[in-house]
């Protein structure tokens, strides 16, 4: 793999630069200043009278008002609490730098988005039917979730796997598997997107190798693979190596898929799991921001331009219920992002500048309790996530607090989105909620808070964000930043500061509520295995012995194993296999044990 060089000084400064100031290009009042001062005193004069008189017989619920993440909320937001923002700086239009109202410059009148349910339980061929089942009622991308022992790097009959084979997800051991998971569909038409992170290049290099089999060129290739390893040591806790050798694999898959795949997102950079663990809205965008700056910095130290390599580089946020927080968050993601490409790293394209993300709704939110609630649940922050300007959206089952999700509940979920989509009209036009003062100035607010965190975050790295990823996992910095925000969230949950209706409020109604449940088949380990066993037996193992060899040889010197993982997987080599030459090379991983 080479590729033309470029000096790593060209885009990252040899001294920390600093986060950027976002107060640097903002005015003293975007108002004329006589009228602003009128409106002023008009605000006071109602605060003093017109409020004051109410309040003395009408007292308020609660002294205090926060967000889900515990940030305080003032009564009435007005022209005084965006007094400085700079419009054609802070907010510009569409399709254009800082890109805030949204990165295409007709954002939804031009196309939905996509329209993305995440499919995976038990065997390939469960898992297809039910990407049949959900392309038949209209959605538009195929996502995939895997097993545990998938996710971890093994394969269905070692030992480490057992009880687990398709449980939370399809299981992949081989090829094979991705033949039978991907039957009938045309992989140049449709975008799949996995949810796959420390075996993220062997999972490549089956979908890859499939594509190689059917004639389909690598460039019309489309999706993304999560490829997010940071937040696997920070949050989720599927990882399988160390982790500044996965970082050298996240390398090779950015040079690779720069040069071979070039449609392909070779990251999903993913701030779910953080916010899922109990992290607030800032932690959530920072550490995924702080995450998507250090792969950048992972690739220009390749020798790639980020101009060539960035704009295939994609995140993935949840959509809370506190439905304003999240458009809030959505914005300020994707301003930070434009700015920090731009100046910290060099990018001259809109394209390197321009995040795009999918978003999930907040499987941490549903509840067992009256299920058919978290239908209401998912619609709200579906639609918080399209009013913050999506790319693509999985809106969860109402069931998943208690099974995967049946057909029944997939469908509904499905019908959510379009519904949004094409009755609710908040699609008619670009950014609807742009300028409202709540709005512009709880944006303002949480890019204050999370440049904070990217600054501390850039601190622990000596100016590297890097590697202030690789020092913060490996001495327990993100774990107990979230663990303290989760010990808050869980208190006020106690407390019954934060209302969770069905649960610790409004709880009478909904016991005699049946809803059929997914159920699993309990053959599905065993008949996994035994899938497993004819593929060994038909295989060629002087064919995988010699390509698992040249595997390990790509390994030891430090090539680029893509290539070499596509040949492995071409001869059937299962997963296990080939991350078995890994972990003999790299060992596995001890957690800190923050939580």
């Amino acid at each position: 793999m080479n590729s033309e060089s470029h000096n790593k000084d060209d885009h990252i400064a040899d001294e920390p630069t600093g986060m950027y100031d976002p107060d640097e290009h903002r005015q003293e009042s975007m108002f004329d200043e006589e009228r602003f001062r009128e409106l002023l005193a008009a605000l006071e004069n109602w605060e003093e009278e017109t409020l004051a008189e109410w309040l003395e017989d009408h007292p308020e619920q609660k002294e205090t008002f926060e967000t889900l993440s515990g940030y305080e909320r003032k009564r009435l937001y007005s022209p005084e609490d965006i007094e400085g923002l700079d419009y054609e700086n802070d907010l510009g239009f569409p399709g254009e730098p800082p890109f805030t109202r949204g990165p295409y410059p007709t954002m939804y009148r031009g196309r939905h988005w996509t329209h993305r349910q995440i499919a995976g339980f038990e065997t390939a061929n469960e898992t297809n039917q039910r990407y049949e089942y959900l392309l038949e009622q209209g959605q538009t991308g195929l996502s995939t979730d895997f097993d545990h022992p998938t996710l971890t790097g093994y394969d269905s009959d070692d030992d480490h796997s057992e009880g687990e084979v398709g449980r939370i997800g399809v299981a992949i051991d081989t090829l094979a598997d991705f033949e039978d998971l991907f039957e009938d569909i045309p992989l140049e038409e449709v975008s799949t997107s996995m949810t796959i992170n420390s075996p993220a290049p062997i999972l490549l290099a089956f979908y890859v190798a499939l594509a190689d089999n059917r004639s389909v060129d690598r460039d019309k290739l489309r999706g993304t693979i999560q490829n997010s390893i940071f937040k696997e040591f920070i949050a989720q806790k599927t990882y399988a190596l160390p982790p500044r050798p996965n970082i050298k694999l996240v390398e090779d898959v950015i040079e690779y898929c720069t040069e071979e795949v070039p449609n392909w997102y070779w990251a999903n950079v993913s701030g779910y799991h953080t916010r899922e663990a109990g992290g607030t809205a800032a932690q959530e965008a920072a550490f995924t921001l702080a995450a998507g700056m250090g792969y950048v910095e992972a690739g220009i130290e390749q020798g790639l331009d980020p101009d060539d390599f960035a704009p295939r580089m994609s995140f993935f946020f949840v959509s809370q219920t506190d439905f304003f927080e999240e458009i809030a968050k959505f914005r300020t993601v994707r301003r930070i992002w434009a700015r920090v490409m731009k100046q910290r790293y060099g990018a001259d394209t809109d394209a390197a500048r321009r995040m795009r993300y999918h978003v999930q709704t907040a499987g941490e939110s549903l509840t067992a309790k009256q299920p058919m609630v978290n239908i209401v649940r998912t619609t709200i922050q579906a639609l918080a996530a399209v009013l913050g300007g999506c790319q693509s959206l999985h809106t969860n089952g109402y069931d998943e607090a208690l099974s995967i999700p049946s057909e029944d509940a997939m469908r509904i979920a499905l019908r959510t989105q379009q519904v949004i989509a094409h009755e609710s009209g908040v699609t008619d036009t670009i950014d609807p909620l742009g300028g409202s003062y709540y709005i512009e100035a709880s944006t303002v607010e949480l890019e204050e808070r999370v440049l904070e965190y990217l600054a501390e975050i850039e601190e622990i790295g000596d100016g590297s964000m890097k590697e202030g990823m690789l020092r913060g996992i490996e001495n327990g910095y993100f774990e107990q930043e979230i663990v303290d925000s989760s010990y808050q969230w869980e208190k006020r949950k106690a407390e019954g500061d934060l209302k969770k209706v069905g649960v610790n409020c409004h709880t009478e109604g909904g016991e005699d509520t049946e809803i059929e449940l997914f159920q699993a088949n309990p053959e599905t380990e065993e008949r996994q295995k035994e899938r497993l066993k004819r593929v060994k037996e038909n295989r060629d193992d002087s064919l995988v012995e010699e390509r698992i060899a040249a595997l390990s040889e790509a390994v030891e010197t430090g090539e680029n194993i893509m290539p070499y993982l596509v040949d492995a997987a071409k001869a059937y080599a299962t997963e296990g296999e080939m991350m078995g030459v890994l972990r003999k090379k790299y060992g596995t991983y001890e957690d800190p044990g923050v939580f």
